[in-house]
């Protein structure tokens, strides 16, 4: 392996470039994350980035066009576009020696199509706002005992789990899985990824990972890194890890979860702490950012769930909140508002599936919470229900599949003047797309309740 390596805050791409050379490494995996959060790269020698991916070279901008399925949905014309690589975003590669990984942008009119541009934005407005932001993000993920080829064999209708006798925070499951935890938590750690846990969940197969507060770019790709790696560990081992929300009716929901503070830029004070404005110790700041989210979860949810399957995880029975709603560390509630100590002042955002792109995730949570700071919106009652399947008496409904909360969306004015009129009429072109690619598909469960019948 190369020298560990060290950019620099606020490096310039060459002196990255450098720092990375005299350490040793001298192959870059860069590429960007498109509209689902698949990572799409070019392998390179690091002394030719520069001139290849940023400034001196092109790509083609046919990724903000992609779905799910790498089947093109814009029209085009299709030509190469000036990227950049931030610096920022490098980290080491863990499965080459002497290897890093960047991640590089559109710069020219793709742009505005792009997830990671439309949280840029959300956190340039915090930032004239006076605002410092901190992110973590937490995410359940499933192992399978099945490979490439396993799955493509029996349709992917059979799935067959990886430590079939996991049960949820056991002691004894920990025990038993301890060496495939511990090789994936050291695989992880050597990209540069920051764990508060990496433990055993929800049943057969099921694992969640924690990571440590940061910058909201630098949470949103460490999940992104950490789904990417994980992937590829599972996999070289005749392994599959998958984040889908819902596997099947046998398998709980998958979840992401952000957790999101706001700080002052200068003092580094947190400020959703109450210092005598507010009230259930939330000051008036954390109110109107989180009546902001309540507000605007229903309009611009394909944001956080942005497939078909991503609603099956809100179906009865599962551990997933049905609606939008608050309260002060109820795990039922949409948001989790956590109140003390005072420097974990924060918001747990617990709607969303393992699946949602962080990128995403994150660009709602603020430019939501934003809006509500600048309207001074008022928070509705504090959701007291006991189970994820109770609702408000007064709560909003919200859509139940990707075809209404994308009709729902392309109606909300509010939505297009909060995340930006080009990239949300782009979104709701990618979403149509994606619904419909699924829409004449029927499951095995559905042919055996109504094939009869019928």
């Amino acid at each position: 392996m190369g020298d560990i390596f060290k950019i620099e805050p606020g490096a310039s791409l060459p002196d990255a470039i450098q720092a990375l050379l005299d350490a040793n490494v001298t192959i870059a995996h860069a590429g960007f994350y498109d509209l689902m959060g698949t990572f799409r790269e070019r392998r390179l020698k690091v002394a030719d980035v520069g001139s290849v991916l940023d400034g001196g070279g092109t790509f083609v901008n046919v990724l903000p066009q992609w779905d799910a399925g790498e089947q093109v949905f814009g029209s085009g014309p299709f030509v190469g576009e000036t990227v950049s690589v931030d610096p920022a975003s490098i980290r080491p590669y863990p499965f080459e020696a002497n290897a890093c990984m960047m991640v590089a942008d559109y710069t020219g009119p793709s742009a505005a199509l792009s997830p990671r541009q439309a949280l840029a934005r959300q956190i340039d407005k915090a930032e004239t706002m006076g605002f410092g932001i901190l992110a973590a993000i937490e995410s359940e993920f499933f192992v399978l005992d099945e490979d490439a080829g396993s799955l493509r064999e029996n349709g992917f209708s059979s799935l067959e789990t990886f430590a079939k006798d996991n049960r949820c925070w056991s002691g004894e499951s920990a025990a038993t899985q301890a060496d495939f935890v511990a090789d994936l938590y050291d695989t992880l750690v050597s990209g540069d990824l920051d764990f508060l846990a990496l433990s055993g969940e929800l049943g057969p197969g099921c694992f969640e990972s924690t990571l440590r507060a940061k910058s909201p770019m630098r949470a949103a790709e460490d999940h992104l890194a950490l789904k990417m790696f994980t992937k590829a560990f599972c996999r070289k081992r005749g392994l599959t890890a998958s984040f889908m929300a819902q596997l099947g009716s046998g398998f709980p929901g998958l979840s992401q979860h952000p957790h999101v503070s706001l700080f002052d830029a200068k003092s580094g004070d947190n400020l959703f702490v109450d210092q005598g404005d507010g009230k259930d110790g939330m000051s008036a700041l954390f109110r109107h950012f989180v009546a902001g989210m309540i507000a605007m979860i229903p309009d611009a949810m394909p944001l956080t769930h942005h497939n078909p399957n991503a609603y099956r995880r809100l179906a009865p029975g599962n551990w997933a909140p049905k609606s939008a709603s608050w309260a002060r560390q109820n795990y039922s509630s949409a948001i989790r508002v956590v109140t003390s100590p005072d420097p974990a002042c924060r918001l747990e955002y617990r709607l969303p599936g393992a699946d949602a792109n962080p990128y995403l995730n994150l660009a709602f949570i603020l430019g939501a919470g934003l809006w509500g700071i600048e309207t001074k919106a008022e928070l509705p009652e504090e959701f007291a229900g006991g189970g994820p399947d109770e609702m408000p008496s007064d709560g909003i409904p919200l859509p139940h599949d990707l075809f209404t909360a994308t009709a729902r969306m392309a109606q909300a004015e509010t939505v297009s003047e909060i995340w930006g009129t080009p990239f949300i009429k782009h979104f709701i072109n990618a979403m149509r797309r994606e619904e419909a690619a699924l829409r004449m598909e029927t499951s095995a469960a559905e042919r055996a309740r109504y094939l009869e019948v019928l």
